[in-house]
């Protein structure tokens, strides 16, 4: 089959016509796909932007809790230190007490003034025993009890003390 040229040089405006408004609707569909895909690109930057900013501001949430919170352990530890400080100075002071009470109640004279005082306390008959530790029990005719332990002596003693000044030294 033969072309016709006559035709074709005819149809060459129409063909140029319709090949510039397919490459006009070409370029219009690019740059609307363009604009699109901006669009698009900058909608997902700003959602990224907003994650990374709420996800740091959890972290540093997250990083503000934790270290209250281990503030929190290190106080208690170091708290329990010195708890535990005191009590074995407290214990140290205490057993020096019992032993210098001891010492004393060793004397003749401290012991037969505690007793004295033991008998002055619970009136005559009082039954008077030596303690394991070098004080004395007593029991009243009037079936009263008085624990003049070395243990007891130096507990009652110490618990009208106020040991606070031994901390802050």
């Amino acid at each position: 089959m033969k072309r016709d040229q006559g035709a074709d040089a005819a149809l060459d405006p129409l063909r140029r016509s319709l090949i510039a408004a397919a490459q006009a609707a070409a370029a219009a569909v690019r740059a609307a796909a363009e604009e699109d895909a901006s669009t698009e690109i900058a909608g997902a930057r700003v959602e990224a932007e907003a994650l990374l900013a709420e996800a740091r501001a959890r972290g540093e949430a997250d990083a503000a809790a934790l270290l209250t919170l281990e503030r929190a352990r290190a106080r208690h530890a170091a708290r329990a230190v010195v708890l535990r400080a005191q009590r074995e100075l407290y214990d140290e002071l205490v057993d020096r007490a019992r032993e210098a009470a001891g010492r004393l109640l060793a004397e003749p004279a401290a012991r037969t003034r505690l007793e004295a005082i033991v008998r002055d306390r619970l009136g005559e008959p009082a039954v008077l025993r030596p303690g394991a530790d070098g004080g004395v029990l007593a029991e009243g005719a009037d079936d009263r009890f008085l624990d003049a332990s070395v243990r007891a002596l130096v507990d009652t003693a110490l618990a009208g003390v106020d040991v606070e000044p031994l901390w802050a030294g």
